[in-house]
């Protein structure tokens, strides 16, 4: 592995000059963005499931709201948003799939957190203003480079230089404060072999649930020189970010008392018994990254792309926790109180990503690459303020031991470092056997070494603070097959099998430390069948693809938050998601065409167990068989009718998801003390969102366009997210899920119809 990294270095330090010149740079721009990523992308004759969004399309929604909402209508994708109206932090499932188990890259290189395997978009303010092209595999797709794709991938491309300058001026602002401003400039080709472009943008929203706002702001800027067959290009981008906390989500009965928009958030209790909100309950966050990106011609059918990469993190969230244990702290005594901490983070995540790639221009496509990271990442809370102290009395009466509040800005009470190195090496051929029969074999091989040491935030039942030290290495061979067949003009069929594996993330180590069980998780294990048909016509285009994935040890959110506010999950030994999805568009005259895909799936857990309650109060297990995946809607549907003339263009989407089970037991509700029941679901809901716009142009400005999105257009009350957590004790021969004095079922309201105004001008 070491000597695969010094070679790949060597390939990009010391690259070759091409002998030919070219008087533009449109070939050089071409040849860069779809070759630093042509091995991790899927072609017409690639047997999987995927969707290609460009330039285009991705501008015509990107008015403000976060790169997850842009992607939200394209097959088996459901979208949540914490502050509720699509800005701060939002998360996609794909297919079911949680964030965790979608592998994100951006050119190649891998942007998901190398720990916790999420992606969070409030990181990355704008992006989708400086990407050129979104390819999003659904199931395992093709080998790609970082955490392994359960659900889906998502390959980024940015933005190419181009040959002509450009400024151009976005600006919008609408509903809760929200408000979006984006300049983009471009000097095109200089002396035919250097270019620049850029980008600076700043978002801000003060959300639809109380006090979930968001500031957001972000640049990216990139250098290219190109000469003849090189390509050489340096990419720097960045984003800070400051968002009030909402992802503790509200029940309905808070829902119904103060509000659709509550937010418990930071609620505590004052010196003179009120009700309050600390007001610096956020999140705050910078991530730097930088790419250094070489394309290389070696003759005319051989092609070298190799990416130096470094990321750089450094952030922390502050908290109001009320009633707190003061030994979790590290500090005297058996009392509790209110305490002001601070959990923090920095990290640095750097690598090289390569390949190698062939085109004989007739028959035969081969690709050899990989790829080889390091991640160092240090984690320690801080308590910064501790209140009056005090324990709670037989007759539960809290009894003060101290009238004066307490400062403690350097009281480190965890902790704990991480190292991760992930390596992965591949080959991937697709020949062609006879006119329009593909073979497609993509072989992979994945090593990953993951460490973890110091102190934790759990404590034992003897109050002594648990050790986080892990040493864990993991080696996965991924084989790939499959076959497409373009068996007339216009209509091909393809099927193929994949197996992918995942290691634990941070999140599910930590987690096994607060259950008393501490059981170790373990890797998961997908077997993935697709089979899919497509027509593509000049007016019409159908296709249909099923999937069949059948898991070893899935990680599956249970509904549960850990004392983070993050989402728990556990592995499931058996399970599987089996489904359908369906596309078709319709363009039957100049100006109008209608876009429709439609999911329908079956998402199980096998043989589920949970943890019974007995009638003399010890526990055991009970079988509740095969039971509904968590956050796993049977049916999605997305349509959009969209209508252009002269300059005026309208479009009408509409999204449905059905009902989503918020865990994995099986049960719809459980019993209250009262006798009432509380559900365990997530709602079905039906969206639509309109826009309009008009472009024109004046002989200073090249383009103007006005522009207006009015989202959840009927009014909807609906929820996108939300968590659960029950009991069950034995009533009989029955199970019963109920409250047991700590269950809870909290919700992410969605915001009503609210609206954006746009402004755009290109000069």
């Amino acid at each position: 592995m070491k000597k695969l990294f010094l070679l790949l270095v060597l390939a990009v330090c010391c690259h070759a000059t091409g002998a030919s010149e070219e008087k533009t740079d449109s070939a050089f721009s071409k040849q860069l963005n779809e070759l630093t990523v042509v091995s991790t992308r899927a072609t017409a004759k690639t047997p999987i499931a995927f969707t290609n969004l460009d330039k285009g399309q991705i501008s015509e929604l990107n008015h403000g709201k976060d790169l997850a909402y842009l992607i939200s209508l394209t097959p088996s994708v459901t979208m949540s948003s914490d502050a509720g109206a699509g800005i701060g932090y939002t998360g996609i499932h794909i297919r079911g799939t949680d964030p965790t188990r979608i592998s994100v890259t951006a050119n190649g290189v891998p942007v998901n957190d190398a720990e916790s395997s999420q992606l969070y978009w409030v990181n990355m303010g704008d992006f989708a203003s400086s990407v050129q092209s979104i390819q999003i595999q659904r199931g395992v797709g093709i080998s790609t480079n970082g955490p392994g794709a359960f659900g889906a991938s998502l390959n980024l491309l940015t933005d190419a230089i181009g040959s002509t300058p450009f400024v151009s001026v976005d600006a919008s602002g609408g509903s809760y404060g929200t408000h979006k401003e984006t300049v983009r400039f471009s000097t095109g080709l200089l002396g035919n072999h250097w270019g620049f472009q850029g980008r600076l943008s700043n978002i801000g929203s003060n959300g639809y649930i109380d006090r979930a706002s968001s500031r957001l702001n972000s640049y990216f800027l990139q250098g290219g020189y190109f000469n003849g067959g090189t390509t050489l290009k340096l990419i720097t981008f960045n984003g800070t970010e400051k968002t009030y906390m909402a992802w503790d989500y509200a029940s309905k009965a808070d829902m119904e008392k103060y509000g659709r928009s509550y937010n418990p958030s930071g609620k505590y209790t004052d010196a003179d018994g009120k009700t309050a909100f600390y007001s610096n309950q956020t999140d705050n966050y910078h991530q730097q990254h930088y790419q250094l990106l070489l394309n290389q011609n070696i003759g005319a059918k051989l092609t070298l792309n190799a990416t130096l990469h470094y990321t750089h993190g450094d952030g922390y969230y502050e908290q109001y926790k009320t009633d707190q244990k003061l030994y979790k702290y590290k500090i005297d005594g058996g009392l509790r109180a209110d305490v002001i901490r601070q959990k923090k983070m920095r990290n640095n995540f750097y690598g090289i990503v390569a390949s190698l790639n062939y085109d004989n221009r007739k028959n035969l496509t081969a690709n050899f690459g990989g790829a080889l990271s390091k991640y160092d990442g240090d984690h320690y809370g801080k308590v910064l303020w501790v209140g009056s102290q005090y324990y709670w009395d037989d007759d539960d009466n809290k009894v003060f031991v101290s009238g004066g509040d307490n400062l403690y800005p350097d009281k480190k009470y965890y902790d704990n470092n991480a190292r991760k190195v992930d390596g992965n090496i591949y080959g991937k051929v697709n020949y062609e056997f006879v006119k329009g029969l593909n073979g497609f074999v993509d072989l992979q091989y994945r090593h990953v070494s993951y460490k973890m040491s110091g102190t934790s935030q759990e404590y034992d039942a003897n109050k002594v603070q648990m050790p986080l030290e892990m040493n864990r290495k993991y080696d996965f061979f991924n084989p790939k097959v499959g076959l497409s067949y373009r068996f007339a003009e216009r209509h091909t069929a393809y099927a193929s099998y994949a197996v992918a594996h995942k290691e634990p993330t941070r999140n599910d180590f930590e987690d096994m430390l607060a259950e008393s069980s501490q059981v170790v998780p373990q890797a998961e294990r997908l077997n993935d069948l697709e089979v899919g048909y497509k027509y593509d016509g000049r007016s019409f285009y159908f296709g249909a693809n099923f999937y069949y994935m059948d898991y070893d040890n899935q990680f599956v959110l249970t509904g549960a938050q850990d004392s983070n506010g993050e989402m728990v999950a556990r592995n499931i030994k058996d399970s599987y998601r089996l489904g359908v999805e369906l596309e078709a568009g319709l363009k039957p005259i100049k100006g109008f065409e209608w876009n429709i895909n439609a999911t329908l799936s079956r998402n199980r857990a096998k043989n589920m167990t949970v943890t019974v309650i007995n009638e003399d109060w010890s526990e055991s297990t009970a079988n509740v068989g095969d039971t509904h995946l968590s956050y796993s809607p049977d049916f999605i549907l997305n349509n959009t009718l969209s209508y252009s003339i002269k300059g005026f263009k309208a479009m009408l989407m509409s999204k449905y998801v059905g009902e989503q089970y918020m865990t994995n037991s099986g049960f719809r509700k459980y019993l209250e003390s009262d006798g009432s029941y509380t559900s365990a679901m997530i709602d079905g809901a039906f969206v639509t969102d309109l826009d309009l716009s008009y472009t024109f142009r004046l002989k200073a400005i090249k383009g103007i366009t006005l522009g207006v999105t009015v989202y959840n257009l009927f009014n909807k009350k609906y929820e996108s997210n939300g968590s659960c957590s029950m009991n069950f004790k034995r009533d009989g021969d029955r199970i019963v899920a109920y409250n047991g004095g700590w269950a809870w079922a909290t919700y992410s309201a969605q915001a009503p119809t609210h609206f954006l105004a746009r402004l755009s001008l290109n000069f």
